[in-house]
């Protein structure tokens, strides 16, 4: 979430800094620094109050002890009005405290400086690229069609149990999604990470901790009795380890992985060119995560994609990154083998 901070010093560059994302919320900015100068004026109102109150429960004590009685209940009675109305001011500063944060939690995060301008992933810029792309002949058939023939995965039978997305993985499918699991854990570990097997259920709070909540509900399981979600990634119960910890500085950089399945309530299109393992409800996820200082983090996010890039060249999956436009996609695209 921005800061309150960011926005109010920095307003202008916030919202250009939104619009590479394709949005304008120059309105809901604006609204926040309302709010924001509205709840000031009320917390200066009420410090005010309390400052009186403070100093009329002092003049009625002595205004009592010197016999000065008939002016005493005078002040007391003036004394109970600025009470009442502290209170509810109280109450109004509760409720502009409430709008402001959702208004805050609506607003997303804002692209850094380097992120491209674009309309589509077409302006993408494809910044690194190793291996080579197969070359398929003319009756090659998709994935869906061979996880089928060889008895890898079962798409109707998850169909079956449970709905479109959830496959079932059977025979060496399942070995495979194993031995791939334990790969990327495994290699994670030899590049000092430290594993984390978290809840794949979290709390409302965690889910505000790492933004999914508010306003992407639609996107997650909800187990309503409990109000817990169904996470979409070991990223969220992993970062909320830390949320509200105050960390050491000569304790940082922190590097955790952990696996998890994940799970996601996917909007959009489910046509013939998101078929298979594609676009799926429930999957599997090995996430890393690094807790680090502000002024190192693109350096440790060059680690973590290094990191990736080696174990994409270990499985010899031609792959590519992009310097994508908006800053909202995940710089490895998978394109062979």
């Amino acid at each position: 979430m921005l800061t309150l901070n960011a926005i109010r010093n920095n307003t202008q560059e916030i919202i250009d800094r939104l619009a590479k994302r394709g949005i304008d919320r120059s309105a809901d900015i604006q609204e926040v620094i309302r709010l924001d100068e509205e709840k000031r004026s009320k917390q200066t109102l009420l410090e005010q109050n309390l400052a009186k109150s403070n100093t009329l429960a002092k003049e009625i004590g002595d205004l009592f002890k010197s016999g000065n009685k008939a002016e005493a209940e005078a002040k007391r009675e003036e004394s109970i009005r600025i009470k009442e109305a502290y209170k509810a001011m109280e109450i109004e500063l509760a409720e502009l405290d409430k709008q402001l944060t959702d208004k805050l939690y609506e607003i997303p995060n804002a692209p850094s400086h380097a992120v491209k301008l674009g309309r589509s992933a077409d302006d993408n810029e494809v910044v690194y690229e190793w291996g080579e792309e197969p070359v398929l002949p003319a009756d090659a058939k998709p994935h869906w069609e061979l996880t089928s023939q060889y008895n890898l995965v079962d798409f109707e039978l998850g169909n079956k149990i449970t709905g479109a997305g959830f496959p079932v993985y059977t025979g060496k499918g399942a070995r495979l999604q194993r031995a791939l699991i334990n790969f990327f854990l495994d290699e994670a570990l030899k590049a000092g990470y430290y594993e984390i097997q978290p809840p794949i259920l979290v709390n409302e709070a965690s889910g505000i901790g790492t933004g999914q909540l508010p306003d992407k509900e639609g996107q997650m399981y909800h187990a309503t009795i409990d109000n817990l979600y169904c996470i979409p990634t070991a990223e969220v119960p992993i970062t909320n380890i830390y949320r509200d910890v105050i960390l050491k500085e000569d304790e940082l950089p922190i590097k955790n992985v952990g696996y998890t399945p994940c799970f996601r309530r996917e909007a959009g299109s489910y046509g013939a060119h998101v078929r298979g393992l594609n676009r799926l409800h429930q999957f599997d996820k090995v996430e890393i995560v690094q807790i680090a200082r502000p002024d190192q983090s693109y350096e440790i996010l060059e680690e973590m994609v290094d990191h990736v890039k080696g174990l994409m060249t270990k499985l010899g999956l031609k792959f590519r990154i992009l310097d994508s436009v908006g800053g909202g996609a995940w710089p490895f695209i998978v394109t062979g083998k």
